[in-house]
């Protein structure tokens, strides 16, 4: 049975890195790729008008499907790429995807954060560590 192993993409170099070691890893593998829109708050506008949180989440998934573009692109036409576009919280979603895909491994990129500022902004990754049933690989 061929491995399957989630890729989440958020557009930063280390998604992108993660990508290719994934490719590079696991040349038999199944990808399938993850994007997870975040939630957002339409908010009051200076004019006293609520937001336009559908125009914000229109915005998020063309941004996840030239994601999923690229991505494929950098696979080629011979690797067998699925795509995911979730919504939630990243970490909570990349792991309820796991059981939900039939996942034997996570390959994700590290944003490298230390210190002070991965106290006060968490860490996807350091969540998707501790809370993932399969192995997940980090890549900087």
């Amino acid at each position: 049975m061929a491995r399957r192993i989630l890729v989440p993409l958020d557009g930063s170099p280390q998604a992108r890195e993660a990508l290719r070691y994934a490719l590079d890893t696991f040349p038999e593998a199944t990808i399938v790729l993850a994007h997870v829109l975040t939630p957002v708050d339409g908010g009051v506008g200076a004019d006293g008008l609520l937001g336009d949180p559908a125009g914000v989440v229109n915005n998020q998934r063309e941004r996840a499907e030239e994601l999923f573009d690229d991505a494929a692109a950098t696979a080629g036409d011979d690797r067998a790429i699925e795509r995911e576009l979730l919504a939630g919280r990243p970490a909570t979603e990349i792991v309820g995807c796991v059981d939900d895909h039939d996942i034997d491994q996570i390959v994700m990129g590290s944003h490298g954060r230390d210190g002070a500022a991965r106290l006060l902004l968490g860490s996807v990754s350091e969540t998707v560590v501790r809370r993932s049933p399969v192995p997940v690989t980090v890549v900087r």
